[in-house]
């Protein structure tokens, strides 16, 4: 099989989440330890930080592996779902993972894993972890699938756990309040390892705490620490940061959500640099300001085009919309049009609740499984004010923006992952 009919392969034997949801899921770890053993652990012969969160784990984990690999350490990064190109979920020092590995990977070893029967996920993860350990990487981010106790990434022992935020999202299999999704999330706190806890509500914090209590482990609360105390955008539309410990940090990625993720960082940053991690000012101030080209990273606010102004952001629950919201309340523009696509298992009346009412709406659907049809999501969204026509595909519907726009007018692209995967594949 060449690298096309090996993804084709994988897709089709192997449950995608982003494709059908929750049929793709498995729970518990006993396929994972099986993988991990027919490898031989490979995990064991590189350093990880484990990173988990509703919003937020995706942004952390891209911007740590920049500040390493600018230090010097060769990077491993695992983080899903991929935008454009199944090989951007396994990258070391930015690149990503060759063709070759992928289809020699599978090649080697379906007589091994066909009869597991694994998830997509479950087979991506002992992929990635082989070949970090084949390639000899110093260490490796890990970012948290979904949830963290029954993750397959949980097997590691990493030398630090960094839990983003909670808020609702994947209640069929988290739980259906703060405190249930939290203890999920808390399930990678581990045995004596630091955790740095980026954001907190009056439910989950004694969640965190207990937890790292019982498994004796050292425990931050960002939000106490409090390492950042303003932020500006400059005219190029980066953020800059006055912190604790760097003047004028200059952030690439300038979405609001950014401020509770640096400061979230910030605190990982002071405690790696204390466990004995090497790096200077200059390899933070370069992890910062070029974390797209070192790792990347697509989706988060990322401007596309000028006049008129077009925005795609990956946020897809009421967190990650929220802010995407309150951004939008920021720009200033003529009219605001959006594209706008979901899946049908997310809280889509919450998301339509919160969106501005005095935009044109382009209602459109992913090229996965899981999209909701753009005529549903239109109906779904008359009674909260939103108004507009619906479009068969993220092509069409942009192009009806960009059509109707004036140069003054400004465009936002979102909703989901896939729909902005949808654009992408398309724009660049």
């Amino acid at each position: 099989m060449n690298y096309e009919e090996t993804l084709d392969y994988l897709y089709n034997s192997a449950p995608l989440f982003q494709q059908i949801g929750k049929d793709a899921y498995k729970e518990g770890l006993e396929n994972t330890y099986l993988l991990d053993e027919h490898f031989n652990h490979p995990h064991r012969n590189f350093r990880t930080i484990h990173v988990a969160g509703t919003n937020g784990k995706g942004s952390c984990s891209h911007t740590l592996a920049a500040i390493l690999q600018s230090a010097g350490y060769k990077t491993g990064l695992y983080t899903s779902p991929h935008l454009i190109d199944f090989r951007e979920r396994i990258r070391i020092n930015g690149t990503p993972v060759p063709k070759d590995f992928v289809v020699d990977f599978v090649a080697r070893h379906r007589d091994f894993f066909e009869p597991l029967h694994p998830s997509f996920f479950e087979l991506t993860t002992a992929m990635a972890f082989h070949y970090f350990a084949q390639e000899q990487v110093d260490v490796a981010i890990i970012e948290v699938g979904l949830g963290g106790r029954l993750d397959c990434t949980n097997i590691i022992h990493p030398e630090l756990c960094i839990i983003t935020n909670i808020s609702f999202d994947h209640v069929q299999f988290l739980g259906n309040t703060l405190e249930k999704i939290a203890g999920e999330k808390a399930g990678i706190i581990k045995e004596g390892i630091p955790v740095i806890i980026g954001e907190t509500t009056p439910e989950t914090k004694p969640v965190f705490m207990a937890r790292a209590k019982e498994v004796n482990a050292p425990i931050i609360f960002s939000e106490e620490e409090q390492l950042l105390h303003d932020s500006s955008v400059n005219e190029k539309g980066k953020r800059i940061y006055q912190t604790a410990d760097y003047k004028n940090l200059e952030g690439e990625l300038g979405g609001l959500c950014q401020l509770k993720n640096t400061n979230t960082l910030l605190s990982a940053i002071r405690r790696l640099k204390q466990m004995g991690c090497q790096f200077t000012e200059e390899d933070v101030r370069k992890g910062f300001s070029q974390v797209c080209e070192l790792t990347g990273l697509m989706g988060r606010w990322q401007k596309l085009e000028d006049s008129p102004a077009l925005v795609c952001d990956t946020g897809h629950n009421v967190g990650g919309i929220s802010y995407i919201v309150e951004q939008l309340e920021h720009q200033k523009y003529q009219q605001l049009h959006i594209v706008m696509g979901m899946v049908n298992d997310k809280d889509i009346n919450g998301v339509l609740a919160m969106l501005p009412k005095n935009a044109v709406y382009y209602f459109t659907k992913a090229s996965v499984k899981r999209a909701l049809p753009e005529e549903e999501l239109q109906s779904l969204a008359r009674p909260y004010g939103l108004q507009g026509k619906s479009y068969p595909d993220v092509q069409t519907a942009v192009a009806a923006a960009r059509e109707a726009a004036n140069k003054n007018d400004f465009i936002f692209v979102g909703g989901s992952s896939f729909i902005v995967a949808d654009l992408l594949k398309f724009h660049v």
